[in-house]
C-alpha cells in the first residue's frame, strides 16, 4: 500500500492523477445535471489529434484514465529499480512521455472501433432559417427578386433569397431595404425562401445591423 501511495504521489503519476480527479468531477456533475457531457465539444478541436468522431469530454477521459495508469505503473517500476538523482529524473520524464503516447495510441484505437455509437450532428441546412425573422437588403421583394439578411442560431449571419407572391393584398412596395420580414417557407427549387412582414418588436433574437 505504501510503495502503491509513493508511486502515485510521484511525479508523473500525480500530474495525471490531479487530472483524474477534475475527470470524476466533472462526471459526477454529469450525472447531477449540473453539465453536460457535450459542454466542451464547441470549444476544442479533437480532430487535430485523432480524437475526432466522440465527444471531447468523452475522448479526454479517457486519455487521462489511460494516462494515469501507464504513469502509475511506471512510477512504481522507477521506484523497484532503485535509480536516484539524475537517472531518477530521466526514467521519470521518459514514463511522462511514455505515457502521453500510449493514451494517445489506445484512445485512438478506442474511438475507431466505438465512433460509429455516435452519430455525427446534422449540416447546417437552410431549412433551419425557416420561422427566422431576417432584415430586407434589397429596395423591394417581389415574386422574382429581394434578398434578406438573416441570423443563425451561432450568431452568424447570411444573405439569402426571398420571394413574396404579389397580389392585391400584398403590394409590391411592402418591403423596403431595412424593414423586417418572417421566413415562412423554403422553396427547394427555386432555392429561395417565401417572406412576410413581420413587426420588429415581436423579433425572438436581435436583427442583423442595418448597412449603413
Amino acid at each position: 500500500m505504501s510503495e502503491f501511495l509513493s508511486a502515485a504521489l510521484a511525479f508523473p503519476a500525480v500530474v495525471f492523477g490531479a487530472a483524474l480527479v477534475v475527470v470524476v468531477c466533472f462526471w459526477l456533475l454529469v450525472l447531477a445535471g449540473a453539465a453536460g457531457h457535450d459542454s466542451f465539444d464547441t470549444d476544442l478541436d479533437s480532430e487535430a489529434v485523432g480524437f475526432g468522431g466522440v465527444p471531447v469530454s468523452v475522448s479526454v477521459s479517457l486519455f487521462v484514465v489511460v494516462a494515469w495508469f501507464t504513469g502509475l505503473t511506471g512510477s512504481v517500476l522507477v521506484l523497484r529499480s532503485g535509480a536516484a538523482g539524475t537517472l531518477r529524473a530521466v526514467f521519470h520524464l521518459a514514463v511522462l512521455a511514455g505515457a502521453l503516447l500510449i493514451a494517445w495510441g489506445v484512445v485512438r484505437m478506442v474511438i475507431r472501433r466505438f465512433r460509429r455509437f455516435f452519430p455525427a450532428e446534422p449540416p447546417p441546412s437552410r431549412q433551419d432559417f425557416v420561422g427566422q425573422v431576417c432584415t430586407i437588403r434589397t429596395g423591394s421583394v417581389s415574386a422574382d427578386f429581394g434578398q434578406a439578411e438573416v441570423a443563425a442560431a451561432d450568431g452568424s449571419t447570411a444573405i439569402v433569397q426571398v420571394r413574396q407572391p404579389l397580389g392585391p393584398s400584398t403590394p409590391g412596395d411592402t418591403f423596403t431595404s431595412g424593414s423586417t420580414g418572417l421566413l415562412y417557407a423554403y422553396d427547394a427549387d427555386g432555392e429561395f425562401f417565401w417572406v412576410s412582414p413581420y413587426d420588429a418588436a415581436l423579433a425572438p433574437r436581435p436583427l442583423p445591423r442595418k448597412a449603413v
